[in-house]
C-alpha cells in the first residue's frame, strides 16, 4: 500500500488527545475508572489517553478481529481475547481505534452491558459515521474521517504501518 496523504499530524492527535483526557478526567473525577482497550488497533491511543488522563484508572484490554485482510469489515466478529477483570458496579470506558460499521463497538458494549458495570461510556478515536450499519455514536471522538481507509497510530492494514506517527489516507 502507498500512502497517499496524511490526514492527521502527530501535533493534531497529541493536541486532540490531550482535549479529550480532559473531558474524560472531568467526567469521571472521584472515581476510578476502568480503561479497556480494544487490541490491537488502539493500543496506542490507549496508551496517550491514559497519560493524560488526571484521575486514577486501571487499563485492561480485549481483542475481536472483523476485518481479516480485507479493506472492509467482514461483518464476522471473533473474540479473541476477553477482559481479565471484574466490571460489575465499575466505571468503563473502552476505548477504540475506529468505529465504522457500529458492529464490533456494539457487540462489545451489550457483552459488557451484560456484565452489570456502574456505567459504560465509549472513545473512539476514528468515527466513520457514513458506514454504519448499526445505530451507535460513541460518547467520546477524536475525529471524524471520512470513506478514506487509514493507516498510523496504531491503526493496520494487513498488519503493517501501525507505527506511523500521523493518521494517513491510503491508496486501495
Amino acid at each position: 500500500m502507498k500512502i497517499r496523504k496524511v490526514l492527521y499530524s502527530k501535533e493534531e492527535i497529541d493536541k486532540r488527545v490531550r482535549e479529550l483526557a480532559d473531558i474524560i478526567s472531568r467526567d469521571y473525577q472521584g472515581g476510578e475508572l476502568i480503561v479497556i482497550g480494544v487490541l490491537k488497533g488502539a493500543f496506542v491511543f490507549v496508551a496517550d489517553l491514559i497519560r493524560c488522563l488526571s484521575i486514577p484508572c486501571v487499563v485492561d484490554f480485549v481483542r475481536v478481529a472483523s476485518y481479516g485482510s480485507a479493506t472492509v469489515s467482514s461483518e464476522k466478529i471473533e473474540f479473541k481475547k476477553d477482559v481479565e477483570m471484574d466490571i460489575k458496579g465499575k466505571d468503563v470506558l473502552i476505548v477504540e481505534d475506529i468505529v465504522d460499521t457500529g458492529l464490533t463497538i456494539s457487540f462489545l458494549a451489550e457483552k459488557f452491558k451484560e456484565r452489570s458495570p456502574n456505567s459504560l461510556k465509549v472513545c473512539a478515536f476514528l468515527d466513520k459515521k457514513h458506514r454504519r450499519k448499526i445505530a451507535f455514536d460513541a460518547d467520546y471522538v477524536g475525529f471524524t474521517v471520512g470513506e478514506e481507509f487509514v493507516v498510523g497510530y496504531g491503526i493496520d492494514f494487513n498488519e503493517m504501518d501501525r507505527f506511523l506517527p500521523d493518521v494517513c489516507v491510503i491508496e486501495e
